[in-house]
This record gives C-alpha cells, sequence and structure tokens, in this order.
C-alpha cells in the first residue's frame, strides 16, 4: 500500500446510537404493513415484477422484511412494542397452508424460493423462543414441510449453497430432515470458490474461470457462516474467522469517510446490506476494526443513504441506489428485492452494552490519509482520497463472464468497466450498455462502433500499476451490422487483444491501452476465427473477424446531477489547444466535483456526451472521451490522463510529462512532472509485485 500527506478529512457522520438504528427498523417495517395480504402472508410491494413472477415477489417481500423483524426482537430479548411477531406468525400459518390462497410457492415451483427460505429460516432461528416455540404444531409440521423442500437439491453454484446450508441447519435443531450429502456438496463447491485473502468468487465463469468479485463475497459469502454459527449454537470456525478478517481488512477501502460504498455489481439495489459483513465481524470477534470505527463506518452508510433518498415519500426502500432507478435491476430484481438491505441491521444481535454501541469515537484506517491498494484476489487497485471522500477501484480482475464463447454479447456494465468509484455510476441506458464509453477503453470499428471487453486477462498488479488484457468484439443488433450480416439477431465481429492499463497517483490515473494480435491461428484480418484450444467450438460457428482498421477512444469518468446546467463541460481537440500532444476535456459539477481528461499520446479529439435518464445518481449525466484521429497499427499506446476529484483544482492536467513506449525494454514509461517515472510492463503476465517506480 502507498500512502501520501493529504488536506484535511472532513469529520465523518454523527454516530448512530443503538436507539436510532432500532427506530429506523420499526419505521421501516410500519411502512410495508398496508401491503400485507390478508393473512400478512404475502407482502407485494410497489415496484418492477421479477422474472420469478408476483406469487413469488410477495414471498420476497414477507421474508426479508420478517429478517429485519428478527434482528429487531432478538436484539430487545424479544421486546415486540409493535406485535411484530404475531403478524409474522399469521402470515406463516397461512403462507404454509396449501389450501391457503395466500400459499406460498415451493421450492419446486419457484427456485427464488430458496432464497426466501434462508432468510425464513434465520428469522425463526433468531426469534424461536417467542415465535417457533409458541406457534401450534400443525403450522411448525407445515413449515418444516416447507422448508424441507431444499433437502436433497442440487444445481447451487454461488452464495445460494449457504441458503440450503442455513435452512437445514434450522430443520436439524427442530428435528425436521436434512441431508449431510447436501452439506458435504456444498462445502466442496465454497472451497472452490474461494479464492484467497477473505475473497469469494461468486460462481464460475466461462472456462471455469473464478473472476466474479462483487459485495456478494461480504454480505452473502462471508455473513451466512455466522448466522449459521448462531444457528447450531457456536462459535464461528476459525477457519471462517480468519477469512472474514482478512476480507474486511480491504473491504473498509471500499467506502468513502462520506458513507458512500463502492458502486460495482450487480444487487447493488440492497443498499446498506454492504454492511453486512462489518456487522458480522463484530458478531464473531473477527474483525480488524476497532468498535469504534464499525460504528463510524456503518453509521456513516446508513446516514449517506437516508440522505440521498433511499426511502421513499412512503417509507420503502425502492429499486434503485439513491431514489428510484428501475434500470439498476437485475431480471431476479422485484419490488420487495431492495429488503436485503435488513442485513444491514444485524448489528441490532449485538447487545446493548456491546462497545460498538459505546467505545469512544474512531474512524477506519483509510478515512485518515490518501491511498492506493492493491487487492490481489479480485485484481483491483483502489484509490481513496479521504478529502473528498471519493473511492475508485480500477478494475483489472473481475469480468463475471458467463457468456458462451458463441454467444453474442454485450459488456456487463457492472463488472467490466475499467473504472468503478463510489460516488459515479456505470451509464445504464440501452444505448449505453450496447455502446458503453464511460470507463471504458474501446476500439472503434470503420462505423464508430465501440468494442466490447471479453474475459480479462490478469498482467500485472503492483503498489501504483495495474495491466490487464481482453479479446475485444463488436456488437451488431439487427440493422446495425454490415449488409447480410445477420437476419433480426444480434451478431458478433471478433477483434484483436487490446491491453489496459493504469497508473496511479492519488486522484490522477494515467490510462494507455494498445491492440495486438490474437494468438489463435487463422485470425488475419477479415478470415475466420477459430476457436482456443480446447473449446467445443469448431471454426464453422465461431463468430468471423472484423476487418479494420480500428481507432482508440478513452472514455472518463461519467457524473450526474439533478439538471443538465448543474454540469458544465468543456472541450477542446488538440488542433485546438495550445498543446498537441492531445486533446483535454473537462465536466465539473456545481459542487465542485469534477471529471477531466487530457491526452497524452495518440488522443487529440475530445467530447462531451450528454444522457438523460441513463444514471442512478442523478437524472443528467455527462461523460467525457479522447479519440484517435488515426487508426492505430499493432502495438501503438495511446494514453490519457483521467481524473475524479471532488476539487475541482485538484484536476492537475499538466502533472504527466510524458509517456513513452521502451519496446525494447518490453515497457511504458509514465514520467511526472516531478521527476517521478512509473513503468509498465507490456509482455506476458509477470505476476510481479511492484509497479517499478523510480
Amino acid at each position: 500500500m502507498t500512502t501520501a500527506p493529504t488536506s484535511p478529512v472532513p469529520e465523518p457522520a454523527p454516530r448512530w446510537s443503538r436507539d436510532r438504528w432500532l427506530a429506523t427498523a420499526d419505521d421501516l417495517l410500519r411502512a410495508t404493513e398496508p401491503y400485507a395480504s390478508p393473512g400478512r402472508a404475502l407482502l407485494p410491494l410497489p415496484g418492477p415484477v421479477s422474472a420469478s413472477g408476483a406469487w413469488s415477489d410477495g414471498l420476497e417481500g414477507f421474508a426479508r422484511t420478517f429478517l429485519l423483524a428478527a434482528f429487531r426482537v432478538r436484539g430487545q430479548d424479544g421486546a415486540d412494542p409493535d406485535g411484530l411477531l404475531e403478524r409474522y406468525a399469521e402470515g406463516l400459518r397461512n403462507g404454509t397452508d396449501p389450501a391457503s390462497p395466500e400459499r406460498w410457492p415451493r421450492i419446486d415451483e419457484r427456485r427464488q424460493a430458496v432464497v426466501e427460505a434462508a432468510s425464513v429460516a434465520v428469522g425463526l432461528a433468531e426469534t424461536r423462543p417467542w415465535l417457533w416455540d409458541r406457534l401450534d404444531h400443525d403450522v411448525r409440521e407445515r413449515v418444516v414441510a416447507w422448508l424441507a423442500g431444499v433437502v436433497g437439491t442440487s444445481g447451487y453454484r454461488n452464495n445460494w449453497v449457504w441458503f440450503q446450508n442455513v435452512i437445514e441447519a434450522f430443520l436439524v435443531s427442530v428435528g425436521g430432515p436434512w441431508d449431510q450429502a447436501d452439506l458435504d456438496r456444498n462445502e466442496e463447491l465454497a472451497e472452490g470458490l474461494y479464492v484467497g485473502d477473505g475473497w469469494y468468487s461468486d460462481g464460475r465463469g466461462r472456462d471455469g474461470r473464478r473472476q466474479t468479485f462483487d459485495w456478494y463475497a461480504g454480505w452473502a459469502w462471508h455473513l451466512y457462516p455466522v448466522l449459521h454459527a448462531r444457528i447450531e449454537g457456536r462459535p464461528l470456525a476459525e477457519r471462517h474467522a480468519e477469512r472474514l478478517r482478512a476480507y474486511l481488512e480491504q473491504a473498509q477501502h471500499l467506502v468513502g469517510p462520506n458513507g458512500a460504498p463502492l458502486l460495482q455489481g450487480r444487487s447493488v439495489t440492497y443498499r446498506f446490506a454492504v454492511l453486512a459483513p462489518f456487522w458480522a465481524g463484530a458478531l464473531a470477534g473477527a474483525t480488524p476494526l476497532s468498535p469504534g470505527a464499525t460504528g463510524a463506518l456503518t453509521s456513516a452508510v446508513a446516514e449517506h443513504f437516508f440522505e440521498h433518498g433511499a426511502v421513499d415519500e412512503h417509507g420503502l426502500l425502492p429499486v434503485g441506489w439513491h431514489g428510484r432507478f428501475d434500470r439498476l435491476r437485475q431480471l431476479y430484481s422485484g419490488g420487495a428485492s431492495p429488503y436485503w438491505a435488513s442485513k444491514g441491521f444485524a448489528g441490532l444481535l449485538l447487545p446493548p452494552d456491546h462497545p460498538v454501541w459505546t467505545a469512544p469515537d474512531d474512524v477506519p484506517a483509510p478515512w485518515r490519509q490518501e491511498h492506493v491498494v492493491p487487492l490481489r484476489e479480485p485484481g483491483w487497485l483502489v484509490v481513496g482520497t479521504p478529502s473528498d471522500g471519493i473511492v475508485r477501484v480500477l478494475n483489472h480482475g473481475s469480468d463475471r463472464l458467463l457468456e458462451p464463447q458463441a454467444q453474442a454479447h454485450a459488456d456487463d456494465p457492472f463488472y467490466r468497466r475499467v473504472g468503478y468509484a463510489n460516488v459515479v455510476s456505470p451509464q445504464l441506458a440501452p444505448a449505453d450498455v450496447a455502446a458503453p464509453s464511460d470507463s471504458h477503453v474501446a476500439l472503434l470499428d470503420g462505423a464508430g462502433r465501440p468494442s466490447h471487453r471479453d474475459g480479462i486477462e490478469r498482467v500485472h498488479l503492483g503498489e501504483r500499476v495495474a495491466v490487464s488484457r481482453s479479446r475485444v468484439h463488436w456488437l451488431d443488433v439487427p440493422g446495425g451490422g454490415p449488409d447480410g450480416d445477420h437476419a433480426g439477431w444480434a451478431a458478433a465481429r471478433r477483434g484483436p487483444v487490446v491491453t489496459t492499463a493504469s497508473v496511479v497517483r492519488g486522484p490522477l490515473e494515467v490510462r494507455l491501452a494498445w491492440w495486438t494480435p490474437p494468438a489463435e491461428a487463422g485470425a488475419a484480418a477479415g478470415g475466420p476465427v477459430a476457436p482456443p484450444p480446447g473449446s467445443d467450438l469448431d471454426a464453422d460457428v465461431a463468430w468471423p473477424a472484423d476487418p479494420g482498421p480500428w481507432t482508440f477512444r478513452l472514455g472518463g469518468w461519467p457524473l450526474a446531477a439533478g439538471s443538465e446546467q448543474e454540469l458544465a463541460a468543456d472541450a477542446a481537440d488538440a488542433a485546438d489547444s495550445a498543446d498537441s500532444a492531445g486533446g483535454a476535456v473537462r465536466v465539473t459539477r456545481a459542487d465542485g466535483t469534477t471529471s477531466a481528461l487530457r491526452g497524452l499520446r495518440g488522443l487529440p479529439r475530445a467530447a462531451v456526451d450528454r444522457r438523460t435518464g441513463a444514471d442512478p445518481l442523478g437524472a443528467a449525466s455527462v461523460v467525457p472521451s479522447l479519440t484517435g484521429d488515426v487508426p492505430a497499427g499493432p502495438g501503438d499506446v495511446v494514453a490519457a490522463l483521467v481524473v475524479l476529484t471532488g476539487d475541482a483544482a485538484a484536476a492537475d492536467l499538466d502533472a504527466v510529462e510524458a509517456v513513452v513506449p521502451a519496446p525494447g525494454r518490453g515497457v511504458v514509461e509514465v514520467r511526472w512532472r516531478d521527476g517521478v517515472v512509473d513503468v509498465v510492463p507490456t509482455g506476458p503476465a509477470d505476476h510481479a509485485t511492484d509497479g517499478g517506480a523510480a
């Protein structure tokens, strides 16, 4: 980790008292009550309908709010002033009654029921003396029978293994059926997805790659072992405790002192569920954070979301990040899905005298000074500047590549951008998914269409330098590709390998790119591209190659605001400025937050693209970019200074003196104005640990 002096850090949000967490939980639960079905078994909340259908969504609303109610009641040793448990007991009676018009879908009817059954099981375990033990015998038998639908099932390949684990653990505790083979299989699968240093890949992608990294590592992979141990009445296993400590040591870098967490990965509509692993660490005594720092971080995140409209005028959590924004959701998300935010209230399980509530104020170490931290397992270079509250992640390792090789696919905006941060979002309008530009490095084809990233190959991750490469392709939709290439279906044209590098110093990043021909035989321009060795494809079904030539475009950080008037933009091509090295573009929001680009090599044309309705952080957004004016040849390096800062004065576009390829040495030198030289490797993956600053 590298650190640097920084300007004074703003004071974090006031610590939330335990009473405030309780009151907030009560308010959220009261707001959902009017939407409950007459028998309280289904809780269909306003919003989009998930791919599982409205019936499943009603169960989801019950289960996820029940989890919040369970944490609240267990934390108060059974005190239940709003009569929550009686309401959920009524729902259990009707939801598990096969003759009830409000019956829940069985697990063999809706796969999504597995997820919700896990929340039901955890909630019943946490509230057992006050709910389960008071249910009628026949109701308990029906609940057991409904939960037991998971026993003997298989096919879980990501964090879902833990849903089956906690359900069967609860069934064991109440004398229900379970299957050791399920648990053994899940253990093997989970261990196969652990990549080290506290990180799990949430499933395997194409060719078995383990490169799906996101908040699921915390709010699923690290939370459920703690909940599982609580069901079984034992301490957290030391193996899981060590992994949780290691994860939290890194995850604390992904939250800014303004309380804004990194906005990356799927299911971010769960919002303050990002707090679940921090609470899990405190519950298990397996955290590197002091109690005061845990309190400060959790309070800051909660305050951030509540200040920015995460709760709507009806007291509900809509699909979105701040306010409602349906484009943020995945197909499995419905109106009740955001209530996995209930996991962010797991801290209520800590008793009132726990040090998290009573210890003196403290702050996490990353909030004290500017830093750059390589997170080696996810392949991220994390840059934190506490003075403006911004956390940036340069992504050189996470791709969530699930699509088969022969399937035409767009970049997943939540996983395959070069950069993510806690104060900006990928652009999510359909046109932005089909033709990405924000925080994206693309080759433009002859018609100006941008390439898409495929699987990420890691090349180098040092203290300030990260390098990765990816085979690129172009996505053609009906009417968008070459004449005769397709008829009413999506097609793709494969391209070369694009290498992308990031060199960082504080809020400044030098982003470099170059392309090289693919290694496969038959990849000559215009010819078919043979599949890689061992592939189940043959040359007859592989996509054709694009003939080129290609021009590079580097997209900068997008900025969003409530209106266009709040976003001032200025762009100048190299020919229009005194500096012929490259174009320059700057976007500044009314609060001073600035996104800027300056071309350093081969990028003379500057552009600003304005959008409406593409960004969950504001109705209007702007994406700056730089483009070459001539086609790039093999190995031709393009480079730009890329800046995201909360202080317009910190956008020093003259900080770099030159970017100089040294092909004889297999490197590119980035020469800073103050004399520091960073060295970027251009050869094969080196697995080095240092960027080579001189």
